[in-house]
């Protein structure tokens, strides 16, 4: 979200007309030519800038000006702010300049780095950046000297692979896999020279270089590394840290070849070792060792990609080693972090790859793991090393059960209201989904702690949830599931108490008061121990508890002055969402006896929701969407549950609470309480329904003087006279009945509380079905098939086929409607 100030003068940069643009560059053209107002043009290029690229389209530029912008973005003399402005204009304006500026490139690295971004930026295909390529392959070629290293070739390089990845040949791979391979383990060992004061009197002099520190301050004594600590960098150093930054990307696109095939890649490196017999440099077993490792000098004989493999590996378990010092600075700590997210996420893909290496990584994972178990801080890590477990522990036989009960088990729990966990977290579940599903015993138990992420970061989540929350669904949790997928507004209530309550002593009643006084009563409930108990249920770390709690209501009063938290509404609106994914799964999978439990929830839940603005509403329109397709899916669930459901049903209350729900339930049971679904469905159970539904419409349309204008639409009354009808055709001792009843509907209609509040057409629809089911009743078999068709009868062939007797029934039925107008009562 942007901040209001920079939304309005996003909205004003889009609204610019074209005539206007025109104008601004043409003061834009003009002051590039003056040489005495820099600063002047630097303010109107950024102003241009946020023009072109605050719409989706390219804005038109003047040919003039664009020429000019490529100028100074080839001019080595030209500022660097002006340059990077122009390249960055450029690459959002229209008509594209990739031909232009590709036809003569310079060797000058930070023009090469400009003109490149324009180019990889609207190239429309691989061979507008042909040339940019073989520019950048030549810097690869050439033998260059220290000063002269093309520091600016591997980010241009990498960006062009993850688009254009079949550019490189065989050989060209191989050249750059050798120079990864030269600049991971080569570089140097002392700082960069960096210039002195020599004082008033004398000149500056270069300083002797000095050693590389590790980040606990201890001189380095392996090979140079992203952690090496130094006050200057060498130019080989600094390509060192620009290859570690690509080697992931780079394995991943090309470092496959004699890979899949492990039996050829084992031999290979075992022949290797049978020749070479020297001392290892890794943690593990010798026995291991000595069957899957390669030594430096026989990596030699390797390949360059699986040589490059090899020192990738070592640079890596170097890193890790380095991350288990105690950095002297704050941000080497996060630096510490983020190379072993890295490094373990590299060796994950050089292990995919070759199986071999995986008897060499999982000590100094195993390690890795025992080390940062436990400690928060390092929460993030957890995730690349539980994938390297997910991936790799049964070729190497290692029980992974700890990993996962203490990832599932805890960081959500603990570490919830960290955003980039959440979402990487999120992340990890979805690439590997259906392996969880499958290997992971508490992957599918866990979703209480999961939706803790989404209850606290639900606005960015949301979309990641949709697409995971069908893998969570498992029979024997499914119900509980769909309870706290209901409750997720108050667990997002309890979290923001439980995260309040942390940071602020019970004692401490001014900072309470500060709260507000709604809170500061959640709060003081918050750590009532007689509500202990509805907490702890509503923040448990797993499935399996129950699928809900008898005092759900109460924990609702307790959270309701935390109703109109931002967070809590939020939360709640996403739930309508979770709940169409969630009964489109369980629809398709489930048996005769979770539907039953699902129309006992929906019956149950539709009165028992947090009470949220429009909440209510939203929750019972999904229920009565699904509660159709549930009846749909499988009929006999009325006969099933007929006893909730007659007592749904009779209760007047629920029209005035759940409307759209309760007609849709009205509306089920007229369409599949049929002997043709169930044969279980007797005349008796047809009766009972009919009394029921037959009181409650009484009840709601009697006329009396006192009474008040009716508060429900009339798409329920002509639902409760269909439903009627419909049973009444089943049990046709019961048509008299209806008909008498429907008679009487004219008189409801044209009743002064009812004209008060219905307009003339809703009161005519009320009248007039009433008269077509009264003519429909008076021919019971006729109405029998229309108001009750068989269950195929919404098959195409009998609305597309006129032999087919329902079109000739509706026939029939239309004329009896329209010629004997004796059938209408007066």
């Amino acid at each position: 979200m942007y901040a209001a100030a920079t939304e309005s003068l996003i909205k004003q940069a889009r609204e610019i007309k074209e005539e206007e643009l025109q104008r601004f560059c043409g003061r834009v053209y003009k002051l590039l030519h003056s040489k005495d107002v820099i600063g002047e043009a630097v303010d109107s290029l950024q102003r241009l800038h946020l023009i072109v690229s605050a719409t989706k389209y390219a804005r038109e530029l003047p040919s003039d000006l664009l020429m000019k912008l490529q100028t100074l973005l080839r001019s080595s003399s030209c500022p660097e702010q002006l340059q990077f402005l122009s390249s960055s204009i450029i690459r959002e304006s229209f008509p594209p300049s990739v031909h232009s500026l590709s036809s003569d490139l310079s060797q000058d690295s930070r023009i090469f780095s400009c003109v490149a971004a324009v180019v990889l930026a609207q190239a429309g295909g691989k061979e507008d950046v042909m040339p940019l390529f073989h520019h950048l392959m030549k810097s690869f070629e050439s033998r260059l000297s220290d000063g002269q290293i093309p520091k600016h070739a591997l980010p241009i390089l990498s960006s062009m692979i993850t688009t254009y990845s079949e550019i490189l040949t065989d050989d060209q791979v191989n050249l750059v896999s050798r120079k990864l391979v030269d600049w991971l383990r080569y570089a140097s060992m002392q700082q960069g020279a960096s210039m002195s004061s020599g004082g008033f009197f004398s000149a500056p002099r270069t300083r002797q270089p000095a050693p590389l520190t590790e980040v606990d301050g201890v001189v380095t004594g392996d090979f140079f590394t992203v952690l090496c600590v130094g006050q200057s960098y060498t130019e080989d150093q600094w390509m060192n840290m620009y290859a570690f930054s690509m080697i992931k990307s780079w394995l991943l696109t090309y470092d496959t070849e004699g890979t899949t095939n492990t039996e050829s890649a084992l031999l290979k490196r075992a022949q290797i070792i049978q020749l070479q017999h020297q001392d290892d440099r890794s943690e593990v077993d010798s026995s291991v060792m000595s069957m899957v490792s390669a030594t430096s000098s026989s990596s030699r004989l390797l390949p360059p990609k699986e040589r490059l493999r090899e020192k990738a590996f070592e640079y890596c378990q170097r890193l890790i080693e380095q991350s288990d010092r105690k950095a002297l600075k704050r941000t080497d700590t996060e630096l510490q972090k983020a190379c072993i997210v890295e490094s373990v996420s590299i060796m994950d893909i050089i292990c995919g790859e070759d199986p071999s290496y995986v008897y060499r990584a999982f000590p100094c994972i195993k390690a890795l793991y025992g080390r940062l178990n436990g400690d928060f801080a390092y929460a993030r890590t957890l995730l690349p090393i539980a994938q390297f477990y997910l991936n790799h522990s049964e070729t190497a036989a290692v029980d992974s059960e700890a990993v996962f009960c203490q990832l599932f088990g805890h960081c959500p729990a603990e570490q919830f209201n960290e955003p980039m966990l959440a979402f990487e977290f999120v992340q990890f579940c979805l690439l590997n989904s259906s392996v969880l599903q499958d290997r992971v015993a508490n992957y599918r138990q866990s979703f209480p702690n999961l939706l803790k992420f989404l209850a606290w970061n639900s606005s960015g989540l949301i979309a990641e949830f949709v697409e995971l929350l069908p893998s969570l669904v498992a029979p024997d949790t499914a119900i509980e599931l769909l309870h706290t997928i209901l409750d997720l507004p108050c667990l997002a209530a309890a979290l923001d108490l439980q995260q309040r309550s942390s940071c602020y002593q019970a004692s401490d009643r001014t900072t309470w008061d500060q709260q507000g006084a709604k809170v500061a009563a959640c709060l003081e409930a918050f750590r009532q121990p007689s509500y202990r108990g509805l907490f702890l249920y509503i923040l448990r770390p797993e499935a399996g508890t129950g699928d809900t709690i008898d005092r759900l209501k109460e924990l609702h009063q307790i959270l309701a002055d935390m109703a109109e938290c931002p967070r809590v509404v939020q939360c709640a609106q996403i739930v309508p969402v979770l709940l169409h994914v969630y009964f489109n799964t369980v629809t398709e999978k489930a048996d005769e006896k979770m539907m039953n439990q699902l129309l006992l929830v929906l019956l149950e839940r539709c009165s028992l929701l947090y009470n949220i603005k429009t909440f209510h509403v939203e929750v019972q329109r999904a229920f009565s969407t699904h509660l159709q397709a549930l009846c749909k899916h499988h009929p006999p669930l009325i006969v099933d549950q007929s006893r909730e459901i007659l007592e749904f049903a009779g209760s007047p209350t629920n029209i005035y609470s759940k409307e759209d729900f309760y007609t849709h339930v009205v509306w089920v049971i007229g369409e599949y309480l049929s002997v043709s679904y169930d044969p279980r469905c007797r005349v008796e159970l047809i009766t009972s329904f009919f009394e029921c539904l037959e009181a409650v419409l009484f009840e709601i349309t009697q006329v009396r003087q006192s009474a008040s204008p009716p508060s429900f639409s009339p798409r329920l009354i002509t639902v409760l006279m269909t439903t009627l009808a419909k049973l009444a055709t089943r049990s046709q001792d019961l048509i008299p009945r209806a008909s008498l009843f429907l008679s009487k509907m004219r008189t409801f209609a044209r009743s002064a509380p009812v004209t008060a509040c219905y307009s003339e057409e809703d009161t005519e629809e009320i009248i007039t079905r009433a008269h077509e089911l009264i003519n429909l009743l008076k021919l019971p078999n006729v109405a029998q098939f229309v108001l009750a068709p068989s269950a195929g009868a919404d098959g195409p062939r009998w609305h597309r086929d006129t032999n087919a007797s329902l079109p000739q029934a509706m026939r029939t039925v239309s004329g009896l409607l329209h010629k004997h107008s004796s059938f209408l009562p007066a």
